[in-house]
């Protein structure tokens, strides 16, 4: 065991992550993989990487051994928005996207040149799922007269409907900006942080309802019992999750934004509800930190996500190598849809706060 990993309590079933694997019927987990095959793994990626003049953008909930990876290689390791904007910036002609399918649109849309990829096309998103483009376009149909905010986490025939895109580390500062100029929003689709961006805006906000698998399931109860246990604890929370656990965190914020507190924090013992992924970069920054893992709603087979997406989860050092290996599993977006959707990621892009 590391000795970053000795910080790290699991306050969960400890078959968690196998039990999500036999649910999705998902790659192998990375830890059953030996040292000598990672080992081999790793060196035929950075292989590849420079044959195919690519870079790995790699978002916080996947793999350590994937962040790990594109930290050493040149790519990065962040949230949605530093994602869109590294793959934007970066010179290499191929991109290739570890997590879910629409961090690999938003990466076509903004780069339409260049080429995208992912290790697997099949990883998505609950928000994604929970908010079809055809239903979403025919309730913003009901209401014309509201400006159109969808979450990053949106397919992109939904961000081509829409006015704004925006992640959770800017959603308060826009949301604020459309407010003062007196527009109305449609919101969509989480309404967790729908919640928690309207009570910190006072904006007038209507709500698409949908919810993330992962942040949805930690509960305010269990946190509490576990701050018994360790009362000197800060709580770090998503604004994904429901308000009963913002309401009691002393932090809230996005990926970005929770590791940043990680480090300001003066506690020892932070309690953090958000995927187990993040813990990666967030114990980089607070090396001496106790790192604990918020509880979720159930134990093992009883929880729906255990604290871990399990479409993050589909991302594996074999199928990254085999993406860039073949060519497979490219990411396409119509043109006429691409083009739409630029102007309201467009925005987000260029959005700078007051």
């Amino acid at each position: 065991m590391s000795d970053s990993q000795k910080h790290i309590q699991v306050v969960e079933n400890q078959s968690q992550r196998e039990v999500v694997e036999r649910y999705l019927n998902q790659v192998p987990l990375e830890s059953a993989i030996s040292a000598e095959r990672t080992a081999d793994l790793q060196a035929l990626i950075k292989a590849e990487l420079v044959a195919k003049n690519a870079v790995i953008i790699a978002h916080y909930y996947t793999n350590s051994l994937i962040q790990a990876l594109a930290e050493e290689t040149g790519g990065t390791v962040s949230d949605s928005l530093e994602m869109a904007r590294f793959g934007n910036n970066h010179p290499a002609q191929t991109l290739v996207v570890a997590g879910v399918k629409f961090m690999g649109e938003t990466a076509k849309i903004l780069t339409p040149e260049k080429r995208v990829l992912m290790p697997t096309l099949e990883a998505t998103c609950s928000l994604d799922i929970g908010c079809p483009a055809d239903e979403f376009a025919a309730f913003c149909d009901q209401h014309p007269d509201r400006t159109v905010v969808v979450y990053a986490n949106t397919s992109a025939a939904v961000k081509a409907r829409a006015d704004w895109v925006v992640t959770s580390s800017i959603a308060l500062e826009v949301v604020d900006y459309l407010d003062s100029l007196g527009e109305k929003i449609l919101w969509a689709p989480d309404k967790y942080l729908g919640a928690y961006v309207q009570k910190n805006t006072g904006a007038d906000m209507l709500m698409w309802d949908g919810s993330c698998i992962v942040h949805e399931e930690f509960k305010a109860k269990g946190i509490l019992d576990l701050k018994k246990v360790y009362p000197q604890a800060a709580v770090l929370v998503h604004p994904e999750s429901p308000e009963s656990v913002v309401d009691i965190a002393d932090c809230v914020g996005s990926t970005s934004q929770l590791i940043a507190a990680a480090a300001n924090l003066p506690q020892q013992q932070l309690i953090v509800a958000t995927d187990q992924g993040i813990f990666y970069k967030m114990q980089q920054a607070v090396p001496d930190k106790q790192l604990l893992i918020a509880p979720t709603g159930g134990n093992g087979a009883t929880c729906r996500s255990c604290a871990n997406c399990p479409w993050m989860g589909m991302n594996s050092l074999e199928n990254l190598l085999s993406c860039l290996q073949e060519g497979s599993n490219e990411v396409f977006v119509d043109q006429s849809i691409g083009e739409q959707a630029m102007v309201s990621l467009g925005r987000m892009m260029n959005f700078k706060s007051a």
